[in-house]
């Protein structure tokens, strides 16, 4: 790793400056917004400390305003655990499979970010 590479800030596997990108690109489509682009949202925002609650869980806000990596990969894991129930019963599946992706994109679980 490099010096540069160091200090660039980073949001679970993913620098700052993409998913800032990303973000402004979800944020740009027309609403209404689906349940899916509105999970997948909620966990940008949460990652990059826009939004204090966090997406599943709904647990406080991290004290330095951006959930860590651990915090990031506990979220992804929770989501995966609602989805699975949400699944069982159809609540809330498209919202919790949009901050599944998002969380599991921003864990570097995946590549593509949705």
């Amino acid at each position: 790793m490099t010096t540069e590479e160091a200090t660039i800030p980073a949001v679970g596997a993913r620098g700052l400056d993409e998913v800032l990108e990303v973000t402004k690109a979800a944020n740009r489509h027309p609403p209404p917004h689906t349940d899916f682009e509105h999970g997948v949202l909620a966990s940008y925002q949460w990652a990059t400390g826009a939004q204090p609650e966090a997406p599943v869980t709904a647990s406080a806000p991290p004290v330095t305003g951006r959930p860590c990596r651990e915090q990031l990969f506990a979220e992804c894991r929770s989501a995966a655990v609602k989805l699975r129930a949400a699944l069982n019963d159809d609540a809330d599946v498209g919202y919790v499979l949009g901050a599944y992706t998002a969380l599991a994109w921003l864990c570097g679980h995946h590549d593509d970010h949705p």
